[in-house]
C-alpha cells in the first residue's frame, strides 16, 4: 500500500513506514475480487450454525449487521438466508451501525430469545475494505491540492480491512454450550457524529455502497479527536456496565474490544485501567475490519483456547456517531 502511495508521498516528502509506525498494523486482508459482503457473512454463519450444534431449521431469526451491504435493497440478510438456505419462517432484516452493528445485533437477538418470541438467532456481518482503501488510494495520489495537514483525514481509511464473523444465540433452554450474556451498557455522545463519515466518491455510482470492487467511496475521520472522545465516553460507559453487573475491574478475566490500532487500545487500555494481558488483540494483522472486528477476534481468541468454563469476559465495543456498546459474557 506504502509503495502505491509513492506519489503522494513524494510529493509532500512523507517518509515510508508511517502507517505501521503510526498504527502497530503491519497486515490486513482483502476478499478475492467479486465477493460481496453477502458469500463472506453467508460462509461465517454456517460454520457458526454447524459448531453451535443448533438445527438451521430452528433459526427465527437473521441479521446482516455490517456496514457493507450487496445493496441499498433488498436487505442483503435475504441473500445471505438464501444462500444458507434458513427456514421461511425466520424474520430477515439489516443493522448498520458503523463499527457497532454486530453488537447491536446481539442485544435485539437476546431480547427476541428473551421475550419468548424466537428460540434462536444467527447474528452475521461481511465486511469489504477494499473499496475504501482503493478509492483512497486512488484520490490521494490524483489530487494534487492535498497538504500534510489536509490528508490526515483520509488516514483512517488505509488501515481498514476485509473479514467475517458470525454468532448464534439461544435460549437457555436449548443451548449445547451454556455460555451465557449477563447484560451490559450503552452510551452515546452524537455531538461528535461528525468525527468519522463516509460516503459515494463519485455520484454517478449511487447503486453501489462501498461493497463493490469497483465502487467508489470516500471517508474522513478526524482520528485524533475520534480518539479521545471515543475512549472518554468509553469510560463513562464502563463505569455504567461495571454498575449494571455489579462487578468490579478484577472480576472479568478477559476483554474483547473493538479493534483499530496500537494508540487506541494503549489509550482505552489505560483509561479503563485494564491490564493488557487481559486483552487479546488482533489489528496487528487484520486491521480494523469494522463490525467484524470485535467478534471475530473474539472467535479467534477461543481459537487460541483463551477462555475457560466460567470465565467473565467483557465485550467493549465502540464505534463512530460516537456510539459504546459493552456486554459481560459468561463463558
Amino acid at each position: 500500500i506504502e509503495n502505491r502511495l509513492k506519489p503522494i508521498y513524494d510529493r509532500l516528502k512523507l517518509s515510508t513506514g508511517r502507517l505501521e509506525l503510526f498504527t502497530g498494523i503491519r497486515e490486513r486482508r482483502f476478499w478475492e475480487s467479486g465477493t460481496m459482503p453477502s458469500d463472506a457473512a453467508a460462509c461465517a454463519g454456517r460454520m457458526a450454525i454447524e459448531k453451535s450444534g443448533i438445527s438451521q431449521d430452528d433459526i427465527g431469526l437473521l441479521i446482516h449487521s455490517s456496514v457493507s451491504r450487496d445493496f441499498l435493497e433488498p436487505a442483503t440478510a435475504s441473500v445471505v438466508h438464501e444462500k444458507i438456505g434458513l427456514n421461511e419462517n425466520a424474520m430477515i432484516f439489516d443493522l448498520s451501525n458503523a463499527c457497532l452493528g454486530f453488537l447491536n445485533s446481539m442485544v435485539i437477538a437476546s431480547n427476541l430469545i428473551e421475550s419468548g418470541i424466537i428460540k434462536s438467532a444467527l447474528i452475521v456481518a461481511g465486511e469489504n475494505g477494499r473499496p475504501l482503501v482503493e478509492s483512497t488510494i486512488n484520490n490521494l495520489n490524483s489530487n494534487k491540492s492535498l497538504t500534510r495537514k489536509s490528508i490526515k483525514g483520509s488516514f483512517a481509511s488505509l488501515t481498514i480491512g476485509s473479514g467475517a464473523a458470525a454468532a448464534v444465540l439461544v435460549h437457555s433452554s436449548v443451548s449445547k454450550h451454556q455460555h451465557m450474556i449477563l447484560g451490559g451498557s450503552c452510551m452515546v455522545a452524537s455531538n461528535y457524529n461528525n468525527l468519522c463519515q463516509g460516503g459515494q466518491g463519485d455520484e454517478s455510482k449511487k447503486e453501489d455502497i462501498g461493497v463493490h470492487d469497483n465502487a467508489e467511496i470516500l471517508m474522513n475521520t478526524d482520528a485524533e479527536t475520534l480518539l479521545m472522545a471515543g475512549c472518554a465516553l468509553a469510560r463513562k460507559n464502563w463505569k455504567k456496565m461495571k454498575s449494571v453487573l455489579k462487578m468490579n475491574s478484577e472480576k472479568f478475566n478477559r476483554f474483547f474490544c473493538h479493534q483499530v490500532g496500537s494508540a487506541y487500545r494503549k489509550l482505552l487500555l489505560d483509561t479503563l485501567k485494564i491490564d493488557p494481558e487481559k486483552d487479546y488483540s488482533t489489528f496487528s494483522f487484520l486491521g480494523n475490519m469494522g463490525s467484524v472486528s470485535l467478534p471475530a477476534t473474539l472467535s479467534l481468541g477461543i481459537e487460541k483456547e483463551l477462555l475457560k468454563k466460567d470465565d467473565i469476559i467483557a465485550l467493549l465495543g465502540i464505534g463512530s456517531g460516537i456510539n459504546s456498546l459493552m456486554l459481560g459474557v459468561k463463558w
